[in-house]
């Protein structure tokens, strides 16, 4: 029941975003050969199909999370949030790496391990990203 529960909930949700981005959601120009629109509209309708699947034949085994796997959920969230905040003032190899150190080291890594970590997926996923895939990714403190 709870999963039922759970898929209607988010489904409308999901329709609630498939229409923005079917109706709301509108770019002056193209910079990529989908456009801006198609993404978040290929999203919302996968997302609708799977809630959908979800609805119409839950799962029977109930699933009970215990209480430290509800405070390391809570962290991620505030760490997500975080590094929102902080994504475009710091700049995303900044901020990357602040957040994958600090989400390593809530999964059990040591201070050292998470900080490598960190410098290693903000500077690789700052070049893969802006020099690559020449996507505008904020430079935040660093300038280049």
């Amino acid at each position: 029941m709870a999963d039922r529960i759970f898929a209607g909930v988010m489904l409308l949700v999901t329709l609630a975003y498939g229409w923005l981005a079917f109706f709301a959601i509108s770019a002056p120009f193209q910079y990529d050969p989908l456009g801006p629109e198609t993404w978040p509209q290929i999203l919302s309708i996968v997302t609708a199909l799977c809630f959908a699947v979800i609805l119409l034949r839950p799962d029977t085994d109930s699933m009970q999370v215990a209480r430290p796997t509800w405070i390391r959920l809570s962290l991620t969230v505030v760490l997500l949030l975080g590094y929102a905040e902080l994504y475009e003032r710091l700049g995303f190899i900044i901020a990357t790496a602040l957040f994958g150190t600090l989400a390593s080291r809530m999964l059990g890594a040591t201070w050292l391990k998470g900080f490598l970590f960190g410098a290693v997926i903000g500077v690789a996923g700052y070049l893969l990203c802006a020099e690559l895939l020449e996507l505008n990714l904020p430079s935040g403190l660093l300038t280049f």
